[in-house]
């Protein structure tokens, strides 16, 4: 009888990630098995179930009614039965499995590498795949657990849980300041060739005054825009233009006098830094302890940004 179940639970399982990946091969690329498998898993369950659960042609797949329900129901019988095996384990189970979690290329690299190894340290059965890209990704045909996304969260179907917000400033390299005198107001900044993270900006930003006040809207045509923070600053290095990014990245070169701070009594917005996933009834616990873990660490690390920002003001 348990293997009889557990081959059930298999096959919606396999049914599941079938309609989440969005085909056969991509579903058993996820499932690290191949096509036949996955569909001779599918016929299996089709015929145990006696419905027709997908439409196939050559280029398309399609739930029908009943593949429908099957998944909606799928997906909850699974979620509850592992929450089950957690709750019959107790409060003190160890987390387990893989997550797959996406984080910004800067941030990933730099910002979020001791709280991501202190919690694999903590839970030494959990693995996980820690991929770097700084758009919002497609949860279900890319198989992502969550995602640390930098910026307003656009998709008001996901859980977004607020961590903290990142400081940005305005800096140059002096050798693009040389024979110009330091801008002290946004309007002075028009002047100057411009770097934009077009991620965030393309052809204008918005300063306002440190003491508070009326926003400036500052126009330009830059000379270079990236989806790269470090780019940007290697551009900026290189006396190429003048940019905004976060305080983070920028400060020590304009504490050791790399680049400038320009226009130090205005200021961008801050970022909002957000942990992204799904709506589900039953997230499994090794998902609940990496956003608990998050939640507790992103605080610390911002609040060393938020000294970084004010020093680099100095």
């Amino acid at each position: 009888m348990q293997n009889h179940l557990t081959q059930r639970l298999d096959l919606l399982q396999t049914f599941v990630r079938i309609v989440e990946a969005g085909s056969l091969s991509a579903a058993a690329a996820q499932l690290r098995t191949t096509q036949p498998t996955v569909s001779r898993r599918l016929q299996a369950l089709e015929r145990s179930l006696g419905l027709r659960l997908l439409q196939r042609s050559t280029h398309a797949m399609k739930l029908t009614e009943d593949g429908q329900r099957c998944y909606e129901h799928a997906r909850e019988l699974l979620a509850r039965w592992e929450r089950f095996g957690e709750e019959l384990r107790g409060p003190a189970d160890e987390p387990e499995g893989h997550l797959r979690i996406q984080a910004p290329h800067a941030f990933g690299q730099v910002l979020l590498m001791a709280p991501l190894v202190a919690f694999l340290r903590r839970h030494p059965r959990v693995t996980v795949e820690w991929l770097l890209n700084d758009r919002t990704p497609n949860f279900m045909a890319e198989d992502i657990d969550c995602a640390i996304q930098v910026g307003e969260v656009s998709d008001a179907a996901l859980v977004a849980i607020r961590m903290w917000e990142v400081p940005r400033i305005v800096a140059a390299a002096p050798a693009l300041m040389h024979g110009r005198a330091l801008p002290q107001h946004p309007s002075e900044l028009a002047e100057l060739p411009w770097l934009a993270l077009h991620t965030f900006y393309r052809h204008e930003l918005v300063l306002t005054p440190v003491a508070g006040g009326e926003p400036y809207r500052l126009a330009m045509r830059p000379r270079m825009s990236t989806d790269s923070l470090f780019a940007m600053r290697t551009a900026a290095l290189m006396g190429l233009g003048a940019c905004a990014a976060s305080a983070w990245t920028l400060a020590d070169d304009v504490r050791e006098g790399r680049l400038l701070h320009l226009a130090p009594q205005w200021q961008t917005a801050p970022l909002p830094v957000n942990l992204i996933y799904p709506p589900s009834r039953f997230p499994p616990l090794r998902l609940r302890r990496f956003i608990e873990a998050m939640r507790h660490a992103m605080p610390a690390a911002m609040d060393g940004l938020a000294f970084t920002a004010a020093a680099a003001a100095a």
